[in-house]
């Protein structure tokens, strides 16, 4: 039986507000989130094995003719661009699990526990970022084998794999808003469009002079352009200030603008 809101506002009356209870607490869920991810062969699938085999593919298909068109190595441009789909492919599997989780009652079940109530948003942000994280390492190391290297140094290699995990959070945080909000798993999953679309139109997909002049303009200034050209430049050469600058513009804005429309959506959800 699931209770009304009110009622069961009425019965979270030891609900905890410390510091150290939201720490703990945060801890907890996001160790449970991990544990149910890790376990979901789906999650393990979209999020760590297709993207080092799409990263190998693109290697081995057009690796060789990026190469002579550019004289670099394609690797500069497809380990940076897979790392942020598997970022991208990741948040929405999580939002999908999400939205199960909220339409089961599991959510409505955590709102009544004596726990803070901010540690269950606050677990996923965690939980995404080591997930990220994860994954960009996964990515890096098969591209490693296959000829991947790091040319500018330890701190421009730390850099480059914060990148990921922020852009990686601010689209989780959109990919949550929608979550909560809707009832359909379809809506959420039919964002893979959109992020099918910035991977094929990318830099790090093709060169920019590879695209028609017309449309080179979207192609350079798209988020995950200017995010594979800042991964690019910290692990081999190029500019950095300009891409790495629009990409914490994009990052931080995604977050800014949906991150309160996410929490009020999940707390809505919780109350269900």
């Amino acid at each position: 039986m699931v209770l009304p809101a009110d009622r069961r506002d009425d019965l979270h009356t030891g609900a905890e507000t410390s510091m150290s209870a939201l720490a703990l607490h945060t801890l907890i869920q996001t160790q449970r989130l991990l544990l149910r991810w890790a376990r979901n062969p789906v999650t393990l699938l979209e999020t760590l094995i297709i993207p080092c085999l799409l990263l190998i593919m693109l290697n081995t298909v057009i690796g060789g003719q990026i190469e002579k068109f550019t004289g670099d190595s394609a690797l500069y441009g497809s380990v940076p661009m897979v790392a942020l789909v598997a970022a991208l492919s990741g948040a929405v599997a999580g939002g999908i699990l999400l939205g199960r989780e909220r339409d089961a009652g599991l959510l409505a079940r955590f709102w009544v526990l004596p726990v803070h109530r901010a540690s269950g948003l606050a677990s996923r942000v965690l939980a995404e970022g080591c997930r990220i994280f994860v994954c960009a390492l996964a990515v890096v190391l098969v591209g490693f084998l296959l000829g991947f290297r790091f040319h500018q140094g330890v701190a421009a290699t730390i850099v480059f794999l914060f990148i990921p995990v922020l852009f990686g959070l601010a689209f989780a945080t959109i990919v949550t808003a929608v979550a909560v909000f809707t009832a359909k798993a379809t809506l959420v999953e039919g964002i893979t469009i959109l992020t099918s679309l910035m991977m094929f139109f990318s830099t790090g997909f093709v060169p920019l002079q590879a695209f028609p002049k017309w449309i080179q303009p979207v192609v350079h200034n798209q988020p995950m352009s200017v995010a594979v050209d800042s991964m690019r430049a910290l692990a081999y050469d190029g500019t950095l200030a300009r891409p790495l600058t629009l990409t914490f513009a994009w990052s931080l804005g995604a977050i800014v603008l949906f991150a309160v429309p996410a929490a009020i959506g999940y707390r809505r959800a919780s109350r269900r």
